[in-house]
């Protein structure tokens, strides 16, 4: 292992880290409180401002992606849509099944300079959480409880909201509602065989009422929809602690048009005008369903060559990821490291083990937050909900 290699892997470089990371957060965070006053006066205004400061948080997820990791994503798509990406309004419906799928679609927005205007479609506890959650409520961040008689209403407002958005803006949605395990997946299809729809080998069955309300909420704001699928080279287990260990993963991204019946897939285009989508909340919830059997069979299609039908393009990473992070390691570091030195100058106990016990804590947050991420500790949305719905 090089030089580099060995000190990506030490812990105190993670904490230091997640350290920018949550005081800077933090901060931020702050600053969006006071953005307040300015929405009743100019909500626009407040929109643009927060995009730039959201960016501020997200993009150093990304940093650890892109730079700290350096791992490789490799977009296949058409390149005349390719040039399209980043100029419009769109719905992206992305796969869930790996533990940093989030981090490579924000990698997908960053790429094409939609990071700090970029949607989801979120579980209302994600709201809670600090930084993230609470940058995502300034952000105007669509959050529901997954109970859709409850939140039906709530999301549709939330939707309609956006039609006047200033920036242009990509609504990132995994219409399988949770991330996939075998566990889900054995009793997702357990619902499609009592429903009568096709099974899916490598997708839960998709959720379409939230799929049906985005599309006809933003109906003429949005100009396409971008069926993507990632998968990582050589059967890799990506993991955020393993980006956070500096290991490097090899992702294929494919952005894509949705296959026709009786259309081989070589012929589909790769973007979805959205007027192709149809507006009927049962018609639209068909189509879904037909999208994910298509995904399923481009999933088999990778499997089995280890590459996509398309155009491979590996967009350029930009600078502004890396550079924001050093802005704010520089601002930060160097308190810390007079704080530390003072503390060992002082010479006393009670100072020693009181900063002993802040890198204890910070190490069991740090700990909880990439927690939050891996598949093993995911939601038992798909367990439960789906069981319910055979009863």
């Amino acid at each position: 292992m090089d030089i580099v290699g060995f000190l990506k892997s030490q812990f105190i470089c993670h904490l230091l880290i997640c350290y920018i990371f949550i005081v800077s957060g933090l901060i931020i965070n702050f600053i969006q409180l006071f953005t307040l006053i300015l929405w009743p006066i100019n909500k626009q205004l407040f929109r643009r401002i927060n995009c730039r400061l959201a960016y501020c948080i997200s993009s150093q997820m990304v940093m650890l992606l892109e730079w700290w990791s350096g791992t490789n994503c490799t977009l296949y798509t058409d390149p005349e849509s390719y040039n399209k990406y980043g100029k419009e309004n769109a719905i992206v419906i992305l796969n869930h099944n790996f533990e940093i799928d989030f981090l490579c679609g924000w990698n997908f927005c960053e790429r094409f300079g939609v990071l700090g205007s970029s949607k989801v479609l979120a579980k209302k506890e994600l709201s809670y959480m600090p930084i993230i959650g609470w940058m995502w409520y300034f952000l105007e961040i669509v959050f529901c409880k997954r109970k859709w008689e409850e939140d039906r209403k709530t999301v549709m407002q939330k939707l309609l909201n956006l039609r006047d958005y200033p920036e242009n803006f990509w609504f990132l949605i995994h219409c399988e509602g949770t991330r996939f395990t075998e566990q889900k997946h054995q009793i997702s299809m357990q619902v499609a065989e009592a429903k009568g729809l096709p099974k899916l080998k490598y997708h839960l069955l998709p959720r379409t009422k939230g799929f049906a309300v985005t599309v006809q909420c933003l109906r003429n704001v949005v100009s396409a929809v971008y069926d993507s699928t990632l998968n990582f080279r050589n059967n890799e287990n990506p993991t955020l602690l393993g980006v956070l260990n500096g290991k490097k993963y090899h992702a294929d991204l494919y952005v894509r048009q949705v296959i026709h019946i009786l259309i081989p897939f070589w012929h589909t285009e790769m973007r979805i005008p959205l007027e192709e989508v149809p507006e009927d909340e049962q018609e639209c919830s068909n189509w879904l369903h037909k999208l994910y059997q298509e995904k399923d069979a481009f999933q088999e299609e990778y499997y089995r060559t280890g590459t996509y039908p398309a155009v491979p393009i590996v967009p350029p990473r930009r600078p502004w990821t890396l550079l924001n992070w050093l802005f704010w390691a520089l601002l930060l570091l160097y308190p810390l490291f007079k704080l530390l030195i003072n503390m060992i100058n002082s010479g006393s106990s009670l100072t020693l083990a009181s900063f002993a016990f802040v890198i204890v804590m910070a190490s069991v947050g740090v700990r909880w937050m990439i927690g939050v991420t891996e598949i093993n500790k995911g939601s038992t949305y798909g367990n439960n909900d789906n069981k319910q719905k055979q009863k």
